[in-house]
Parts: structure tokens; sequence; C-alpha cells
């Protein structure tokens, strides 16, 4: 074959974007099918199921687990997630003011308060607060102990996400509603708040989802078995039964409520995105 054959012929191509797309998504499917099948044959399944799933232990924990457990998580979250709220709206409008002092107290408690972890906050309730004022009781008891120590946590992360909402409102809305003869402070609670928290509702959420799992930290308050939470009812049990279903059921139950909060979380976020469009 000449020269001049060869150069007629059509030259061969590489595989176009496409085909290497489906092909790293067929690799990809490959590694997880194969890491699942490596799992299920792996694992010792009888061992998992004689730990982990003993059901007549698991019918014991009902209706308690429902009634008494997962009733206190929620309180604790509301509680927490109420103060926290109320405490971050006055940090971010402290982050905001011309008043210099303000603005250097704001930016302090953000940055200590989400530095601290949140155990280090627990212990500080529980144990620096009654040496530092002897016979002063938190009002609301454990609940109220509860509330003050997710609040310190959530108010730092809140105080960011509220001055991120409120900043990301057009400032013609405020000067509009100044020429319409609002007050500043008017203006900002009547024009300007309600629009940031439309805007900040996805993170906010997502604080709620947070805290939720962090109220699992009560236990370091000392509670009783009447003010027990999720995670303290299922490590008590566990102790007692010698076997961890009640941690798995714990551990359900607290997908009850994380799952269908992340559902809403989405559709918030997807709505938000649909009104910017």
């Amino acid at each position: 074959m000449t020269t001049a054959d060869t150069e007629l012929q059509p030259r061969r191509k590489g595989l176009t974007r496409r085909q290497k797309r489906r092909l790293s998504r067929g690799a990809q499917y490959v590694v997880f099918v194969a890491a699942v099948v490596a799992f299920a044959v792996g694992a010792d399944w009888g061992r998992l199921q004689n730990q982990f799933a003993q059901w007549d232990i698991a019918r014991q924990m009902f209706p308690d687990v429902i009634t008494l457990a997962l009733k206190n998580t929620v309180l604790y979250t509301l509680c927490g997630f109420v103060v926290g709220l109320a405490l971050g709206m006055v940090i971010a409008l402290m982050r905001l003011s011309s008043v210099g002092p303000y603005r250097w107290l704001a930016g302090v408690y953000i940055e200590i308060f989400r530095g601290l972890p949140a155990l280090l906050i627990f212990i500080f309730i529980g144990v620096a607060v009654p040496l530092a004022f002897p016979g002063m009781e938190i009002v609301g008891g454990t609940y109220g102990k509860v509330a003050l120590a997710l609040g310190l946590v959530a108010a730092a992360y809140m105080a960011e996400t509220i001055r991120a909402g409120i900043q990301a409102v057009p400032k013609g809305q405020l000067e509009a509603a100044r020429s319409l003869g609002f007050s500043p402070a008017r203006a900002m609670v009547s024009i300007v708040i309600p629009q940031a928290f439309r805007i900040i509702l996805p993170p906010l959420t997502n604080e709620l989802v947070q805290l939720f799992k962090d109220s699992s930290l009560v236990l370091v308050l000392g509670v009783t078995l009447e003010e027990r939470e999720l995670s303290k009812y299922g490590r008590d049990l566990a102790s007692t039964t010698a076997n961890s279903t009640p941690i798995l059921v714990a551990g359900l139950c607290y997908l009850l409520v994380t799952i269908p909060l992340g559902f809403v979380v989405r559709r918030m976020e997807a709505k938000a995105r649909k009104a910017v469009k």
C-alpha cells in the first residue's frame, strides 16, 4: 500500500467525552457493587444480629423510647433552638451595629463559641456556673440548663447566618422604607428581617438538625430517669441488657426526625433557587 493510500484512510479517533463519562460512570458502579458484595460476603451477620438485632429487647423499649426518650430529645432541641435564635438575632444586630464595642463583643462571642466543643459548654453550664454562683438555680432545671448550653453554641452559628441574610437583602429595601417615614429600627424589623429569614430558613433548619444530635450531650449534666434523652436511654438499656440493640433503636429514632427535616431543607433550598431564577 502506498503512502498516498495510507493518508486517504480515515484516522482513528480517541474516545469522545460522552464515551469517557460513560466509562467513568460504569467504573464507579463496578467499584460500588464490588464494595457492597465484599461487605455482604465478609461480614459475620450472625454475630451482628445477635448483638444489634434482638427484637425481644427492642420490643421492651416501646413505648418509653418514644413517649419518654424521643419526647425529651425533641423538647431539649426546641428549647435550645429558641434560645439560640433569640440570642443569635441579638448578636447578629450587634455585629452590624455602627457602635464599635458592640461589633467587637459580638465578634469575640462568635469566635469563642464557634471554636469551643459543645461538650465543654455543657460542662461549663453544669459545673462552672454552680461553682461561680452558689445557690443560684437556672430556671427550668435540666431543661433550662440544656436550653442555655445548646443556645449558647447555636447562637454563634445562627448569628453569622442571620447577619449574612440581612446583608443579602438589597439596600434599596431599607432606603425605600426610610423614604416612607420608617425609623431605622422599624424598617429593620418590618422590612429587612422578614426578607432575610426567607433567605436563611434552609440553613436555620440545618442548625435545628445539628442541635437535635447535640442534645445527646445532656448526659454530662446528670439527668434523672425521667429526663433521659435518646442516647442516654439507649446506653442505659444497653448496659442493663448487655446488648447493643437499644443503641440501634435509639439511632433509628434519631433518623425518624433528621431524615424528614433533611427532606424539608432540600425542598426549601430548591424553592429558593427557583425564586432567584
